[in-house]
């Protein structure tokens, strides 16, 4: 009997010890489950959809290039005073009429080369081989930048003193102040001006104007030791308000060095 009693002990014990590790072995595999499902999944990476670039148009031929882009010459003439007749004949000329490698690859329609440019290039054979040219997303950002070219260059300010209608002159002194090399640069844009009637587009200055000249020239400065935003807005005779509206300035802090955009009324 005691015998028996003891067989029958063991047994409940030995089923209570398997029952026990089954359990456990139970809960270890539930936390497993539960810890992967409690990990994010990885997203995919998200991919930046390209910058939605304006077409090209294809140009047939000079008067289809007028055409085209006689609003926005125009309309950068009212806003920086460069003859639209001007930057027609020199687009003409630079971009062969839009057909060109630098208008058609690069939306470069003025030759215009990389200098401090920052943004994409495009390399083409000119004075030498493979020089660096600078690269647009559309035409319009190209016409913007010809006309800021010469706006903020100090060896183009005698152009702001000729008259809007003075397509000779500006023909004479863009090839004076070093924009092209050729020696006839200024008679190809005064011909291709007469030739398709480009001085139509020009604005006709009042006889106040004519007097006055341009009240205004366009020029750029370069902070020195010593500088502020007043200094500066005293000697070329401009506010506070107008030095930071040319240049984007939130403060009035500067930098030696830095370059300033200045907008200087022409006593003379």
């Amino acid at each position: 009997m005691n015998r028996l009693i003891v067989i029958l002990a063991l047994s409940i014990l030995i089923v209570s010890c398997g029952s026990r590790k089954k359990s456990a072995r139970n809960v270890d595999t539930r936390i497993k489950k539960e810890d992967v499902r409690a990990t994010p999944k990885k997203e995919k990476e998200s991919v930046a959809k390209p910058e939605l670039i304006i077409k090209t148009p294809v140009i047939t031929s000079t008067n289809h290039y007028i055409e085209v882009y006689k609003g926005i010459a125009v309309a950068e003439m009212k806003q920086y005073g460069i003859p639209a007749s001007i930057t027609l004949a020199q687009g003409i000329l630079e971009s062969g009429s839009g057909k060109g490698r630098l208008a058609v690859k690069a939306n470069n329609h003025f030759g215009i080369k990389c200098h401090d440019w920052t943004g994409a290039k495009i390399f083409h054979d000119d004075d030498r081989a493979q020089e660096c040219f600078r690269k647009y997303r559309d035409a319009n950002t190209s016409f913007r930048d010809h006309s800021e070219f010469l706006a903020y260059r100090k060896r183009y300010a005698k152009l702001f003193e000729l008259d809007i209608d003075d397509y000779k002159g500006w023909a004479k002194e863009l090839r004076r102040a070093g924009y092209a090399t050729d020696r006839k640069y200024p008679q190809k844009l005064i011909s291709l001006i007469e030739r398709y009637q480009l001085y139509k587009f020009d604005d006709k200055p009042s006889k106040r104007n004519r007097k006055a000249k341009k009240e205004y020239v366009v020029a750029i400065y370069t902070v020195v030791k010593g500088d502020t935003l007043y200094s500066i807005s005293k000697k070329h005779n401009i506010t506070v308000q107008e030095l930071q509206s040319l240049n984007n300035l939130k403060g009035t802090e500067l930098n030696v060095g830095q370059v300033l955009h200045i907008q200087s009324k022409n006593k003379k």
